[in-house]
């Protein structure tokens, strides 16, 4: 029983920072919901569930919403570039990824990494990290846009996040997520209706949390509202360079 609920337990989302803030949820646009999810498990090692009629992909830190619906790109092209995963072993990773034909973009091993793509064109980023508690945890989401330094004080103040730099990128982190912030060469596209389609962070007491960015001058796409079938409260916005995002409040009980 215990083995049995071991991987749960690293799946659940992390504690919040001091502003009620941590990472949530990655939601994709699939085409073919049972190849994503093959793709997910079977490639990454998600552990697959249900909430309502939602197909979830857990992943300590994270989780992947699956939404059959036909991608209008890849996520190269819209503002999130990419998103990353630290894995403790990449070579058993790389065998199977070469075994079972998935799309890699590219990969380096004298620094252990490699870029791969999804069923519909979502670009993740897998790093050796050899520390981890887990086989695979999530790690980070890169922005690609026009103003680096003006994206990175966004979310530092709408989320309080923790500003930084990892490596050579300006970042900032959220318990759970480092978000990395890199200038376009040539002109992005919004997020919405690409395959990843948006992000999203749990917030606590999320009514009183989004009054504050209402009153800071956020307009809502999605109010807040409850949705008592899923057990959640959520809302969503458009940050100012594109990226759509989910709020929600339920989801840390996954």
């Amino acid at each position: 029983m215990i083995l049995a609920l071991a991987p749960l337990a690293l799946a659940q989302l992390p504690a919040p920072n001091a502003a009620g803030v941590s990472m949530g949820h990655l939601h994709l646009n699939v085409k073919d919901v049972e190849a994503s999810r093959s793709f997910f498990v079977d490639q990454l090692g998600a552990t697959p569930v249900k909430l309502g009629n939602n197909d979830v992909m857990k992943f300590p830190g994270a989780l992947i919403f699956l939404r059959k619906a036909d991608p209008t790109g890849g996520s190269e092209g819209s503002i999130v570039n990419h998103i990353g995963f630290l894995v403790r072993d990449l070579d058993p990773y790389a065998a199977r990824w070469k075994a079972h034909s998935v799309k890699i973009v590219s990969e380096n091993p004298a620094n252990r990494q490699m870029f791969i793509l999804s069923p519909d064109g979502v670009k993740i980023e897998i790093y050796e990290d050899k520390s981890i508690s887990a086989p695979i945890v999530n790690h980070h989401i890169h922005f690609w846009d026009s103003s680096v330094e003006d994206t990175k004080a966004w979310y530092v103040k709408t989320f309080s996040a923790k500003p930084g730099k990892r490596g050579k990128f300006e970042a900032a982190d959220v318990p759970g997520v480092n978000l990395s912030f890199t200038k376009a060469e040539t002109p992005v596209v919004g997020t919405k209706g690409r395959a990843l389609d948006h992000i999203g962070f749990e917030v606590k007491d999320l009514e009183a949390f989004c009054k504050k960015l209402e009153a800071s001058g956020i307009k809502f796409d999605v109010p807040y509202r409850k949705v008592p079938a899923l057990g959640l409260s959520i809302a969503f916005f458009t940050d100012p360079w594109g990226t759509y995002v989910e709020l929600t409040e339920g989801l840390s009980r996954l």
